[in-house]
């Protein structure tokens, strides 16, 4: 469930300049907080469930932002019986956009919210977690990344695989053993890649899980057990890296 809280944070949307226009962020946030989260989007955008995300963080004392990184095209959600639309806008997103749009994010936090980039951790699910994946290899002195069923970090147009060498912080990931998307090879070549480029990184399989299984606002694809599991560790790895202040 992700540890949702009684808590209701405060919620905004700002506008961040990149070198692409402006985009829309969503902001969660606490009564104080010294350290951020930056939350990517599945391909149908920062809809209900990632704005959830976002206010669950919040509710942990994180300041969460979930960029709306398909602003390139003018669309901000698209609903779940949109898959088609929704690939297509993830396939135009590259990762020179991506580091684009995630340095604009980082930069605002550091300026206008002072809190520095090794404060800061990345999660993404399904295309936000190749977001976040390929985040990491573009921007130096993360807190920490959390990768959900990652959909093509190790295939694809956008693959970035071959990037992993550039990844010098903590990266978690979590992908189901019956994931449709992620294959098992893709899964090994991942595992490979990481070890071979000596990352600080974890994978973890969930047995009787496949792709999304953490997304609580899809029935079909929720599998609560391996959902709890991954939020668990996702929770004590962040705070391990990322901790508050005694």
């Amino acid at each position: 469930m992700g540890d949702k809280s009684s808590t209701s944070p405060a919620t905004d949307w700002v506008t961040v300049g990149t070198d692409d226009g402006p985009m829309r962020v969503f902001t969660a946030r606490p009564a104080a907080a010294d350290r951020a989260v930056v939350v990517f989007q599945e391909v149908f955008g920062v809809n209900d469930y990632i704005q959830d995300i976002a206010r669950r963080f919040a509710g942990r004392g994180w300041l969460a932002l979930a960029p709306s990184l398909f602003h390139r095209a003018g669309v901000e959600t698209l609903p779940y019986d949109r898959l088609p639309e929704a690939l297509e806008l993830a396939d135009a997103t590259g990762p020179d956009a991506i580091v684009t749009d995630v340095r604009a994010v980082l930069t605002h936090l550091a300026e206008m919210e002072g809190i520095p980039v090794g404060r800061c951790v990345l999660v993404g699910f399904c295309f936000g977690g190749r977001v976040a994946f390929t985040a990491a290899t573009g921007v130096d002195g993360l807190g920490a990344t959390v990768v959900f069923y990652g959909s093509y970090i190790a295939a694809g147009p956008h693959a970035v695989l071959d990037r992993a060498a550039s990844i010098d912080s903590p990266m978690m990931l979590h992908v189901g053993a019956e994931d449709h998307v992620i294959t098992a090879d893709q899964v090994q070549a991942t595992e490979n890649a990481l070890r071979a480029a000596g990352a600080d990184f974890v994978q973890h399989v969930y047995e009787n899980a496949g792709h999304a299984f953490a997304s609580d606002h899809r029935s079909q694809e929720y599998r609560p057990g391996p959902a709890e599991t991954a939020w668990q560790r996702t929770w004590a790895f962040l705070d391990r890296h990322v901790p508050t202040p005694a």
